[in-house]
């Protein structure tokens, strides 16, 4: 596997090309179409919501991708309160029904409400997990929503995946376990390690990863590219955090602590995991988690943002059918996405140019076949569907 170490940003994909119309730079052979804008209305009758965030994309029905789109609001009033999680929150997940051969919007529904924060997640079999980024009570849960869905829907709570800030969830379908983040200064890296493979939100243990013989290691201060770390998973034993948080029951252990533990993405075997502002500069860094048959898994630094023509706070992530990883930054403007190619090249995919490009860059995923890169620009709530060149 490859460690990233920095080249010269720019080929092969090239130097972003100015878009004419001031929203999204790309490189030479990229276009972009706005699929959605905070406020339009939706097949349901429903308005889109705002703060679009972490997203995930889906085979759907007839020729379609289905895009499930997070929203990151917290105080708000749910769109139908008899299906309300909360009757004061206003978060929630929409759906998107995207043409697989255009990208052209086909429909566009509400499927979860009443939440908090819905900030990242990640895709399985069963679903989106959507995750709420609060710890308040009655708050911070993952909720699995119905991909097929063309109605809001009931909230489907699971409570075994613990009860903290969570971030982003990846699935492994091969075991069953579900891999956690954590969006605090002083978070821990949690996986759900369920009784049953095929029942894999229910019952089990929720755990924290510890580095071997290493109590409480800060693996955002001091590791440096190419350090790798056998880990253990230590038991959480309260995960609804009733007499004390998730991460304190977790550090007592000696579990690992994290800074600001943001994307998360599973890709053949491998745990690819963002701390958003760790490292030297406090620019980011990315670590691999190697699920290994044996058990003892391996915790690698593979990139991090060491100078200011690195990538800068990344924070939605995902991995390309082909293996780039694709990051998403959350820094200072002009915000945009970096590709870490497995040659260990960094290179420019995109850069917000709207408002001086401050808002973050939020929810990259692929549809399945590689064809279209999906994102959002969050703070001025706008959906974009991206195609070209991208394995050229």
């Amino acid at each position: 596997m490859w460690l990233y170490q920095p080249r010269k940003i720019g080929a092969p994909l090239g130097d972003l090309v100015s878009d004419s119309n001031g929203m999204l730079d790309l490189p030479p052979g990229f276009s972009y179409q706005v699929l959605q804008r905070v406020g339009d209305q939706m097949t349901d009758g429903f308005n889109v919501p705002s703060a679009p965030d972490a997203m995930a994309c889906f085979a759907g029905e007839n020729d379609s991708w289905v895009v499930m789109r997070n929203h990151e609001i917290h105080e708000g009033i749910p769109v139908d309160p008899t299906l309300g999680f909360a009757d004061n929150r206003g978060g929630g997940v929409t759906r998107l029904v995207v043409d697989r051969e255009s990208g052209v919007l086909r429909a566009s529904n509400f499927v979860l409400t009443g939440t908090s924060r819905n900030c990242a997640g990640g895709p399985s079999p069963y679903g989106w997990l959507s995750c709420e980024e609060v710890g308040e009570p009655g708050h911070g849960y993952v909720f699995l929503c119905d991909a097929s869905a063309s109605t809001l829907q009931a909230p489907h709570k699971l409570p075994a995946l613990g009860r903290f800030p969570h971030e982003a969830a990846a699935f492994d379908e091969a075991t069953g376990i579900t891999y956690l983040t954590e969006d605090t200064s002083d978070s821990a890296i949690y996986r759900h390690l369920p009784d049953h493979r095929t029942k894999p939100f229910v019952g089990g243990e929720l755990q924290a990863l510890k580095v071997s013989s290493k109590d409480r290691f800060r693996l955002s201060e001091g590791p440096k590219v190419g350090d790798a770390f056998n880990v253990e998973w230590v038991s959480v034993a309260d995960p609804q955090a009733l007499k004390a948080s998730t991460r304190d029951q977790a550090h007592n252990l000696g579990a690992a602590f994290l800074s600001r533990g943001e994307g998360a993405w599973l890709s053949e075997g491998h745990v690819y995991i963002c701390s958003t502002d760790g490292g030297p500069n406090r620019r980011g860094q990315l670590y691999r988690l190697d699920i290994l048959s044996d058990g003892l898994d391996r915790l690698t630094l593979v990139a991090q943002a060491e100078s200011e023509d690195s990538f800068a706070n990344p924070d939605n992530i995902t991995v390309s059918p082909w293996g780039d990883v694709f990051l998403a930054e959350d820094g200072a403007a002009p915000n945009g996405v970096r590709v870490l190619k497995p040659d260990g090249s960094l290179h420019h995919f995109a850069r917000n140019a709207l408002n001086g490009g401050k808002s973050e860059i939020a929810g990259i995923c692929f549809s399945p076949d590689g064809k279209w890169l999906f994102l959002n620009l969050q703070w001025e709530g706008l959906t974009f569907a991206i195609t070209g060149p991208f394995t050229v």
